[in-house]
């Protein structure tokens, strides 16, 4: 399901990472370093009033500048007002009210998107400083929200101003009972080939929706294996190499198109092999939580022997460590050969994502697996598990309660999945174990 996107802009340095981070910090209460994936993003994901939010951090808007990296920046924010469903204007109460900000206002209210206006540095305690009332001047419909990036202060009434700014923001796909395919993966791998065959191939109902991406045209299409919609993303490139305004976000619209999809197909260019940025765009599925069958495309070119595949196979585990869940299917988009299994397949994973399982046979599991490797222990004080529960699925999320989360290893976690998986499967998803003292809330 689609969440709706916020898009923070204002003058150069006026304290927009600050905040952005403040915002998606403060509610991240776990960060994993999980490989492949980058750190240095540009958006972020809050939850608020029991919604999730999708916030995108701008470079800053220099209205009348020759700078070329300034003028890019300009670019890329527009891009991100062009995206964004909410606008949260950034504007320095220690500079004051500038020319520039005058102009960006401007230009968000032509936008015709709603913009919550936001003065920064308010850091003192009480009342907004004097400067705070002139930018009233801007001649916004809404309230001056006063904050502190630094201290984190008005930043709940500036996501209550979102949240109202958003009263009539709907989900796109609220009663679409379709299957949410993403197919990401880098340039060339031929992402809108695979597409341009399935549709082709199929020859049924297909239909362009308009504006549910934003940046691009999802395709749906039914046939004798379902209801499915599919999501074509920009190729994500190296960031060495994300030079341009389009280039820039399009790591970005390929994380929107995972947040929306109910399931990836990882496309890997087999004359390519299975390269680092394959990896970093496997992570984003994998962190995501999403389902993913990992398509290796162009397997007409390569030259086989009995011993092709198994070779190719071992590289994939071997690169993509951290999703042996993940099923491979080897395809030729140009010719169409085992286009057709994907359907099965795309099926298969959605179903297991979605699967949910009683709290009665979990435990029989759990009891299993602590008869056949005790719980670790720690300088005399042995792990105790009581029970465990599944609070969520896409991906398939389980509470285990126990005595002392410090004992429970990450290396017993990973038997506990294990054995989950030998059970009831779960391919081609992510598994969440979430562990928590007996007594503590969920």
């Amino acid at each position: 399901m689609s969440k709706p996107v916020i898009a923070i802009v204002g003058r150069p340095n006026v304290g927009k990472s600050t905040l952005f981070n403040k915002l998606i910090g403060e509610r991240r209460s776990i960060v994993e370093d999980t490989p492949g994936v980058t750190r240095d993003r540009i958006y972020g994901e809050t939850e608020w009033r029991g919604r999730r939010l999708i916030l995108i951090d701008t470079g800053g808007i220099e209205p009348k500048t020759d700078d070329v990296i300034l003028s890019q920046m300009k670019l890329q924010a527009q891009i991100a007002v062009e995206t964004a469903d909410v606008i949260v204007f950034l504007c320095d109460v220690r500079t004051g009210l500038t020319a520039s900000d005058r102009e960006i206002a401007v230009m968000l209210k032509k936008s015709g998107k709603p913009v919550v206006p936001c003065i920064t540095k308010c850091d003192s305690v009480g009342a907004p400083p004097m400067e705070f009332y002139e930018f009233y001047e801007l001649g916004f419909d809404r309230e001056l929200i006063p904050v502190s990036g630094i201290h984190g202060s008005g930043t709940g009434d500036l996501l209550d101003a979102c949240i109202d700014a958003l009263k009539d923001w709907q989900e796109a796909d609220e009663e679409d009972d379709s299957i949410k395919v993403a197919v990401i993966g880098k340039p060339n791998a031929g992402k809108s080939s695979l597409i341009n065959r399935m549709v082709g191939e199929n020859r049924l109902i297909v239909s362009d929706i308009a504006g549910t991406t934003r940046d691009a045209v999802d395709t749906t299409l039914r046939n004798e294996f379902g209801n499915y919609t599919l999501i074509d993303t920009a190729g994500i490139r190296r960031q060495s190499k994300i030079g341009d305004k389009i280039e820039h976000y399009s790591v970005l619209r390929a994380h929107m198109a995972v947040e929306r999809a109910d399931v990836c197909l990882l496309m890997i260019d087999a004359q390519a092999g299975v390269t680092e940025q394959d990896e970093k765009i496997a992570g984003i599925a994998h962190e995501a939580g999403k389902a993913t069958v990992i398509v290796v495309n162009k397997w007409d070119l390569i030259e086989k022997d009995n011993r092709t595949v198994s070779e190719f196979n071992n590289r994939i585990r071997t690169a993509l460590a951290y999703m042996p869940y993940a099923p491979i299917l080897y395809v030729s988009a140009k010719t169409g050969q085992r286009v057709s299994v994907l359907y099965e397949k795309i099926n298969e994973v959605f179903a297991q994502a979605t699967r949910r399982v009683t709290t009665g046979m979990l435990n029989d599991v759990l009891g299993d697996a602590m008869i056949r490797v005790q719980p670790p222990s720690d300088k005399g004080r042995r792990l105790k598990i009581y029970y465990m529960t599944q609070i969520s699925v896409a991906p398939p999320s389980f509470v285990i309660f126990c005595n002392r989360v410090e004992l429970f290893h990450f290396s017993y976690q990973r038997f506990i999945e294990n054995c989950l998986r030998e059970t009831f499967g779960f391919e081609g998803t992510p598994i969440r174990l979430i562990i928590r003292m007996k007594g503590e809330e969920t």
